[in-house]
């Protein structure tokens, strides 16, 4: 086996912004904080993990407590906003939802704040972001599926066009209206990017859709070390050959922070920081990854029980949610070949999510040295479960590099001969470390049974939040981040923006959640459909189908109050029930514009 040399990946370094041409990966630089040590040393100190995990009286001698008279009197400004998000992270990987994996940031956040059992995503990167910006179902904002147009008898399908639609705001266009301060960095992913082979739009860049600044990725996915269509506003940047993408979002995002601040010292911000942060590939520094070396020995079957047992003691499931059978088409651990090459896949994610908390603390470090973290509302959340795409050497698109940053090759694919994590190889974690992402759910990323749709929330808010250390069973959706930023913020959804109509607003807010009030929910019912699987959540019942084989697109029924992991199909017994969902999902498609998964003219 062969370790592959690894690129120096502590952060961004040098002097400024070098250009070279698209579809080439850019960027800036920008130096590094120290702020991380200090924090990481008041955690090791004062605090175990299952210190960290408990509510209650730990709370107030957590790190976050340690706020300035500057942070109290500005309590009556309008609350700064930041909605943070993983990609490709399953439900069960960080700290404080049942993890092993060492998240001290966001467990404290967790620890103050208020975390959502019942959270919903969409399945995948595209409409997962189309709804998250826009508060509407993806294909009402015209990204049905990915980046690509559909067309039907040569039409183009006006809910699967592969871009943000002109009948929509984004949060930031929003916000802004509101005298907000709109920042950005991240992966932005709801439109074309330039080199990926579609039809592009730069009015539905960032810049052009609401913010103010912005450091990102356009296109989905790429390398942690130079990822393709990384820009600066509406420039390309170079990234340098001592990059990491996602200590980068973490530097350009504290940075906007300081310079929000001080430009307009009045006004609040708003940030939306999307890391790109586990999805494939699997990269990270070899120090980051060395510290979990030998943790996941134990193989998949052990660390998924480990997990749900965590999960059941913390309080993230109680003992109604079974475990699900390991994915049928994986082995035993004990009989699992190349284990150690096995290991090193999730020691790799582990290290990236890790490294993505790091990003997030030195956003918070930020905020608590300009007195601004006690009227800072914080969400975090997943795009969708854990991904099982296995990474194949056919592999070939926009975000699959054929040399690294310095001109070497790269080996595209899942080789147990290469051992993951530097700049000159390419792989993923698979099937069977998804499985355990997900604990104890059912499917992955693509699908809407839990596995692919069920999402960690976490709000942190000194100001805002009441319930602290606390959970939450309200069911909430991604639709609901833009009511919530409208509520929270003193804006007002427009009914037109730029001269053209917009759709209403279709989720509710959070914030009567936050302080233990009803809120209004969803009566009418949540809905989900990519790539053919759809489903409908209604009260505790939800109906769901997978459009592929074994289910074929079969209607399953259940009660997610008794049986949250879907071991337990009712449909046969309660088809009154099944008649209703479906004709409530029925209604829901027609009028947000759902086709036949691949009706369309061929491409």
């Amino acid at each position: 086996m062969v370790l592959r040399s690894q690129a120096a990946a502590g952060g961004t370094t040098g002097t400024g912004p070098g250009r070279r041409a698209w579809p080439s990966a850019w960027q800036g630089s920008l130096a590094r904080s120290g702020g991380m040590m200090c924090r990481m040393s008041q955690f090791g100190s004062s605090f175990s993990r299952r210190d960290l995990l408990r509510m209650g009286a730990a709370a107030s001698a957590l790190p976050w407590a340690c706020s300035t008279s500057s942070q109290t009197e500005g309590a009556a400004k309008r609350p700064n906003i930041i909605v943070t998000m993983a990609d490709d992270m399953g439900f069960s990987d960080i700290g404080c939802y049942g993890g092993e994996i060492n998240t001290p940031v966001l467990d404290s956040l967790a620890a103050n704040g208020l975390r959502f059992r019942s959270f919903y995503n969409y399945a995948r990167c595209c409409p997962t972001r189309a709804s998250l910006v826009t508060g509407l179902y993806p294909h009402q904002a015209g990204v049905g599926h990915m980046m690509s147009e559909f067309r039907k008898d040569g039409e183009p399908i006006p809910s699967y066009m592969g871009n943000l639609n002109k009948s929509c705001v984004t949060f930031a266009e929003v916000l802004k209206s509101a005298g907000y301060t709109t920042l950005m960095s991240g992966k932005w992913h709801v439109t074309p990017a330039e080199g990926s082979g579609e039809k592009v739009d730069r009015s539905n860049w960032p810049m052009q859709r609401g913010f103010d600044k912005f450091f990102g990725t356009i296109h989905g996915a790429g390398s942690f070390y130079d990822p393709p269509s990384l820009t600066r506003g509406n420039e390309p940047e170079d990234p340098g050959p001592d990059f990491y993408y996602t200590t980068a979002i973490g530097e350009n995002a504290s940075q906007f922070i300081g310079e929000a601040l001080d430009e307009n010292p009045d006004a609040p911000f708003f940030l939306y920081m999307p890391f790109t942060s586990p999805h494939w590939p699997l990269h990270a520094p070899e120090e980051a990854i060395a510290k979990y070396k030998g943790r996941y020995d134990i193989g998949w079957d052990a660390l998924r029980e480990e997990r749900l047992q965590r999960m059941r003691e913390m309080g993230v499931l109680d003992g109604t949610a079974g475990m699900s059978d390991r994915d049928p088409s994986q082995v035993p651990w004990e009989e699992a070949p190349d284990k150690e090459w096995q290991a090193r896949r999730m020691e790799v994610y582990a290290a990236q999510i890790e490294l993505m908390d790091e990003a997030i603390g030195q956003v918070v470090d930020t905020l608590r040295e300009r007195g601004e973290l006690d009227n800072t509302l914080i969400l975090f959340l997943a795009d969708n479960g854990g991904c099982a795409e296995e990474a194949r050497e056919s592999w070939k698109a926009l975000h699959i590099p054929t040399e690294t940053y310095a001109g070497e090759p790269v080996a595209v694919g899942n080789n147990p001969e290469i051992m993951p994590g530097a700049e000159e190889d390419y792989q993923s974690y698979g099937i069977p470390w998804a499985n355990v992402s997900n604990t104890p759910f059912r499917y992955y990323k693509h699908y809407v049974h839990e596995g692919g749709i069920a999402s960690p929330l976490v709000a942190y808010w000194p100001a805002g939040v009441t319930s602290t250390g606390g959970w939450t069973d309200h069911v909430g959706h991604l639709i609901d981040i833009m009511a919530t930023c409208v509520d929270v913020g003193g804006a007002t959804y427009p009914e037109t923006y730029g001269g053209n109509a917009i759709e209403p607003m279709e989720g509710a807010s959070l914030a009567p959640v936050f302080t233990g009030d009803s809120a209004k929910g969803h009566p009418e019912g949540l809905y989900w459909e990519h790539e053919g699987n759809r489903a409908v959540r209604s009260g505790n019942w939800k109906l769901v189908s997978k459009w592929s084989q074994p289910e074929d697109g079969r209607w399953e029924l259940y009660d997610l109050e008794q049986d949250r992991s879907e071991l337990n199909d009712l449909a046969a017994e309660m088809p009154d029930k099944v008649a209703e969902l479906v004709g409530m999902w029925d209604a829901w498609a027609e009028r947000v514009g759902v086709i036949e998964w691949r009706s369309w003219d061929p491409r």
